[in-house]
């Protein structure tokens, strides 16, 4: 299955223009199975959903698993979900990220009808000290829940792999493959990330790359294939292992 991740920097474009119709077109390019969104919701007054969920579903063919408690909402800081089918079971927790910022995850455990997986969906903060605390938390969260396949999807706003928070991600999801996307319109920094568990369960992660893309947001969309082949090859004694070894870390 295809998934991607696609911050909509409340749907403004590098031209200043609000458009969510050009985010919902770029989204349909994707043609993936699940979509992380991040800034899906306004950071200030009610946190009103940017994106409609009717519009969403005709444009794209994709369910908004809103993740709001506000009758207009539809992310927890801004981070929500879009799947193509409707899940056989779905179920989520939210995590709050320590940090100067107000910043979270959703962590949702989703069966599209071959074996649960875990998504954890976020947008960390700008602050890398902050990042640090925020990526520990994550795994932290990870490490009281039962083993099961595992991907993490966001705006990690991190682009040195060689250090910072994406080596305390490291031991556990091994190491991420960057793909330069931000900014759209000349993209330099890998800031958006598709990691997994096992190490296996990710490939062909890649950028997306059109004319619409690059005028919808600040961002590019990152996608990815989920092989659920390798989810047979996740087991609680690596997922134990691994975790712990970030714990201690």
């Amino acid at each position: 299955m295809r998934v991607a991740t696609f911050n909509v920097h409340k749907c403004v474009g590098p031209d200043g223009a609000y458009r969510p119709d050009r985010v919902a077109a770029v989204i349909a390019e994707l043609k993936a199975d699940l979509v992380a969104v991040q800034e899906a919701d306004q950071r200030l007054g009610k946190r009103n959903g940017l994106l409609d969920p009717d519009h969403l579903l005709e444009t794209t063919g994709m369910h908004l698993l809103s993740q709001s408690d506000l009758p207009n909402g539809h992310g927890w800081h801004g981070n929500t979900l879009l799947v193509r089918t409707k899940p056989v079971s779905y179920s989520r927790s939210r995590l709050a990220l320590p940090g100067k910022e107000a910043r979270g995850a959703v962590m949702a455990d989703i069966d599209f009808g071959f074996g649960p997986i875990r998504f954890i969906a976020t947008h960390m903060g700008l602050l890398r000290n902050c990042r640090y605390q925020q990526a520990g938390a994550i795994l932290s969260a990870l490490a009281r829940l039962p083993p099961i396949p595992t991907v993490l999807l966001g705006d990690l706003n991190e682009w040195r792999a060689w250090r910072g928070p994406l080596k305390v991600f490291e031991p556990f999801f091994g190491r991420s493959q960057g793909c330069p996307s931000f900014p759209s319109r000349m993209p330099l920094l890998s800031l958006d990330r598709i990691m997994g568990w096992p190490h296996n369960l990710i490939s062909e992660v890649e950028v997306h790359r059109t004319p619409l893309a690059r005028e919808a947001s600040d961002h590019l969309p990152v996608k990815a294939i989920l092989r659920v082949d390798a989810m047979a090859t996740a087991n609680n004694d690596a997922f134990e292992a691994q975790v712990g070894m970030t714990s201690d870390a």
